[in-house]
C-alpha cells in the first residue's frame, strides 16, 4: 500500500485531476445510473469545508505569534487594494459588456423562501454582525469574517503573554492541520470525478439553451476580467509578464474551484499554492481567507449583468452615470456576498431597486440565476479563487523585486 501511495503521489496532481475529470464525464454520459459515484465529490468538498475554518484560525494565530516587524503590514494593505480595484473594474467591465451586448430575460417563477437584503446598509450590517459572531459558531458555520476577527484578537492577546514554547506549539498545530489538508487534496482526482459525474448525469444541456446569450455575456465578461484586466494589474505592478503566474493560478486553484463551486472549500488549496510559490505564510494566512470574502469579481459581474438585463427586459433606459453608480453598488455588495444567505444572486434585488424594479420582478431574475447557476457559479468561483492567489502573490513579489530577489512563477 505504501508503494502504491507513493507512486500515486509521484504523478502530477493536475494530470491526476485531468484523468478524474475525463472518467467523470464518460461515466456521466454512458453510466448515469451509477449514482454512488457522486459520493466522492460530496466527501471531497465536505472534507475541505470541514478543515478550512480550523486551518484559517490556526494559521492566523500562529502567524501573529511569530510575526516580526517588517513590511508585512504594507504587503497586506497592497493585497486588499488589489482585491478592491479588481472587483470595481469587474463591475465596470460588466456594465460595458451589458451596454455592448444587451440581454433580455424570459423571467422564471419567483423564488420561494428567500429573503434578499433590502439595501446596502443591510449588507454591510450583516458583514459587521458576522465579525462579532460567537467564535465557536463562526468556526462551525465557516463564517470567515468572524474567524479572521477573533483569530486576530486571540493571536494579539496570546502574543502578549505567550512564551516561546507556546509559540512553537501553536506553529506545530497549524503545521499538523496543513498536513491534513495536503492529504485531502491528494484525493482531489476522485472528488473532481464525483463532482463532474453528478453535473453531467443530472443536468442536461437543453435547460441552458434559452439563456445562451445571458451566459455568453456573463462568462465572456468573467474571462475578460480574469485573462486581461487582472493580468494587466499584476503586470503593471510587477513590470513583468504575469501570464505564467495567471495560468498557474488557474491550473492549480481555478480548476478545483470550478468544480467545487465553493470559495470556502478552495481556501486550503489556495494556501497550499501560496506555500508552493514560496509566499510569506504570515501574510497569505490572512489575505487568502479575506480574499474569499472581498475579492469577488465574479459576484460583482453577476449582480451588474443580471440587474441591467432586468432593466432591459422591462424597457427601462439606464444612462451611463446610473450604470456607474450600479458598479459601485455591486462592488460594495459583492464584498459582503459571502455573509448573505444565497450568495451573489440574492444581491440582485438590491441592485434592481436602483432602477425602481419591484422586488417581485427582481426575485424572478434571481430565479433565472438559479437556473443557470451550474455554469455561472462555477465560473464565478473559479475567477474569484484564482484571483485571490494572483494578487496575494503579486503583492509579495513586489517586495521581492525591491529586495533584488529573483521572481519565479
Amino acid at each position: 500500500m505504501k508503494n502504491i501511495w507513493e507512486k500515486y503521489n509521484s504523478v502530477s496532481l493536475i494530470l491526476r485531476i485531468a484523468v478524474g475529470l475525463i472518467i467523470g464525464i464518460l461515466l456521466g454520459i454512458f453510466a448515469p445510473g451509477l449514482t454512488g459515484i457522486a459520493i466522492f465529490g460530496q466527501l471531497f468538498v465536505g472534507a475541505l469545508k470541514a478543515i478550512a475554518p480550523l486551518l484559517v484560525f490556526a494559521l492566523v494565530v500562529s502567524a501573529i505569534l511569530g510575526a516580526k516587524k517588517g513590511g508585512i503590514g504594507k504587503r497586506f494593505r497592497t493585497v486588499i487594494l488589489f482585491y478592491l480595484i479588481s472587483t470595481l473594474l469587474a463591475a465596470f467591465g460588466a456594465v460595458m459588456s451589458s451596454f455592448l451586448f444587451p440581454v433580455t430575460l424570459k423571467l422564471a417563477d419567483a423564488v420561494e423562501n428567500q429573503n434578499p437584503p433590502q439595501g446596502i446598509a443591510e449588507v454591510l450590517g450583516n458583514l459587521l454582525n458576522n465579525m462579532v459572531m460567537n467564535p465557536i459558531s463562526a468556526i462551525c458555520n465557516a463564517n470567515y469574517i468572524g474567524i479572521l476577527f477573533w483569530s486576530i484578537l486571540f493571536g494579539i492577546g496570546l502574543k502578549t503573554v505567550a512564551s516561546e514554547s507556546t509559540e512553537e506549539a501553536m506553529k506545530q498545530v497549524s503545521d499538523s492541520i496543513s498536513q491534513i489538508v495536503k492529504w485531502i487534496i491528494s484525493f482531489a482526482p476522485f472528488g473532481i470525478m464525483g463532482l463532474i459525474f453528478d453535473t453531467v448525469s443530472t443536468n442536461g444541456i437543453s435547460v441552458f439553451a434559452g439563456y445562451g446569450r445571458l451566459l455568453a455575456v456573463l462568462v465572456g465578461c468573467m474571462l475578460f476580467i480574469a485573462l486581461v484586466v487582472d493580468p494587466l494589474i499584476a503586470g503593471i505592478a510587477l513590470r513583468k509578464n504575469p501570464y505564467p503566474l495567471v495560468f498557474r493560478c488557474f491550473k492549480e486553484s481555478g480548476l478545483t474551484a470550478f468544480f467545487t463551486r465553493s470559495s470556502a472549500a478552495n481556501i486550503p488549496i489556495n494556501m497550499k499554492l501560496c506555500e508552493d510559490l514560496g509566499l510569506d505564510r504570515d501574510v497569505y494566512s490572512v489575505s487568502i481567507p479575506l480574499g474569499a470574502t472581498i475579492n469577488m469579481d465574479g459576484a460583482a459581474i453577476t449582480i451588474t449583468v443580471m440587474a441591467l438585463a432586468a432593466a432591459n427586459t422591462l424597457g427601462i433606459s439606464v444612462d451611463f452615470p446610473s450604470a456607474l453608480i450600479l458598479s459601485l453598488l455591486a462592488t460594495i455588495g459583492a464584498c459582503g456576498a459571502s455573509g448573505v444567505a444565497g450568495g451573489s444572486l440574492l444581491l440582485i434585488p438590491m441592485a434592481c431597486s436602483l432602477f425602481g424594479i419591484s422586488n417581485d420582478v427582481a426575485m424572478q431574475v434571481v430565479g433565472v440565476g438559479f437556473i443557470i447557476g451550474v455554469i455561472q457559479d462555477s465560473f464565478e468561483t473559479a475567477i474569484n479563487s484564482s484571483g485571490d492567489v494572483l494578487f496575494a502573490a503579486t503583492a509579495e513579489f513586489m517586495e521581492w523585486k525591491k529586495q533584488g530577489k529573483e521572481i519565479k512563477f
